[in-house]
């Protein structure tokens, strides 16, 4: 019987198993940590989630800042809707929440991780942890995985190690090409009058602009204790994640809290100050932010809260409006989304078939989730590449024994 070695016991490795058909393969994840699916059980604050309500690959790929060409084809052959009919299937409930996310109705990441644990015990996969992969040799038309564990052959090598450093210096001893990784989806830290003593603060639409890089994005958006992180944010992160490592992350962002024009809020301002005129700025929350941000702005702004509105300067009315449309911060560094540690860069996408996720420099080696330099913006995306291009790994592997 052929052998499968599987390195990497996160979602993309266990998803394959979980698709494997055990009559013709023995097969064996190694995972180098004390438990597998680390990252399912972590991401969603622990609730997973696993994919998003996105159901036409087209639309599907314009998440992806890298490998969103590549993508199409993978997702021709399992996209979101096959993710829930499998976990479906294997009786988790899902939901679809209003920004389209999609989690188990159980809101537990152990609901994911019990069916594939389930589905690989009952094909008798053999998972073993605290295994960590020191070297893989070719020889003779198979592999040896060299282990803390001992020596492993292999007829095939299932490559989900996720884009560590270690892991991706050894695919390059194999040959392949790695692009330099740089973070992707991170909060920006700033420090600003504005923001001070804020956090927890969040707005349903914001938009946000990096001017140096010509690149906007909109979205909500929540003040933290360190900047400025939600949406809004992460998605800009994602998008511009090699520019912004180049500046080493000190750039100026402009934020529009109030997704309105100046010329659109002026007029608003205009009218509540017709209809209003008696009121003090301070009582006068004008546009739909929370009062402590509302007086936030008016002091920033060096508004006198308790002015008349009727009283209000041009300058002033023109200091709030700035403040709320076009408020210019300085970024003098990222933090971690969460624990949802996401990276741009890993194998070379050329070097990969995306037809099967083989590669097209070793034979009967296959390499699939984030070792590759594939991302997505937060909203389950990133899971979605795992389990798609496991499940293609799983299909080519059935359908193709006889060749090996």
């Amino acid at each position: 019987m052929k052998r499968i070695i599987i390195i990497g016991g996160g979602a993309a490795g266990f998803f394959c198993a979980a698709n494997l058909d055990e009559t013709q393969y023995k097969i064996t994840i190694l995972e180098q940590n004390s438990d597998v699916l680390q990252k399912v059980k972590i991401s969603g604050g622990g609730r997973c989630n696993v994919t998003h309500a996105c159901f036409d690959p087209r639309e599907l790929v314009q998440f992806y800042p890298r490998g969103n060409k590549e993508l199409l084809s993978v997702f021709t052959k399992f996209q979101p809707g096959d993710t829930m009919d499998w976990f479906e299937q294997r009786n988790v409930a899902l939901k679809i929440e209003s920004d389209n996310r999609v989690f188990p109705e159980s809101n537990s990441s152990q609901s994911i991780i019990n069916a594939m644990l389930n589905e690989v015990q009952k094909k008798d996969v053999e998972v073993k942890t605290k295994c960590s992969v020191k070297e893989i040799e070719k020889l003779d038309g198979k592999y040896l995985v060299k282990t803390s564990l001992g020596d492993f052959e292999a007829d095939v090598v299932v490559y989900t190690t996720g884009s560590s450093p270690k892991s991706l210096k050894m695919i390059e001893n194999l040959g392949h090409k790695i692009i330099d990784l740089v973070p992707s989806l991170f909060t920006f830290n700033i420090k600003d009058e504005l923001l001070k003593d804020l956090a927890g603060t969040s707005f349903e639409m914001a938009e946000t602009s990096i001017p140096k890089l010509k690149t906007e994005e909109s979205g909500p958006l929540l003040i933290t204790h360190w900047g400025l992180s939600g949406p809004a944010i992460l998605k800009i992160s994602a998008w511009e994640a090699i520019n912004l490592a180049k500046v080493k992350y000190h750039f100026e962002i402009e934020v529009n809290f109030i997704s309105k024009t100046p010329e659109d809020a002026e007029e608003l301002f205009q009218q509540f100050r017709q209809s209003n005129p008696k009121k003090t700025i301070g009582q006068s929350k004008i546009f739909e932010v929370t009062n402590r941000f509302w007086q936030r702005i008016l002091e920033v702004s060096d508004v006198d809260l308790n002015k008349q509105v009727a009283n209000l300067s041009g300058k002033e009315m023109q200091a709030i409006i700035g403040n709320l449309c076009r408020k210019k911060f300085q970024v003098t560094g990222k933090s971690t989304f969460k624990d949802e540690f996401v990276t741009a860069g890993g194998v070379d996408l050329k070097e990969i078939n995306f037809k099967n996720m083989a590669s097209k420099i070793l034979p009967n080696f296959y390499v699939a989730g984030e070792v590759l330099n594939i991302d997505a913006v937060t909203g389950g995306f990133n899971f979605q590449t795992c389990w798609s291009e496991g499940w293609l790994i799983a299909q080519d592997l059935n359908n193709h024994i006889n060749k090996l």
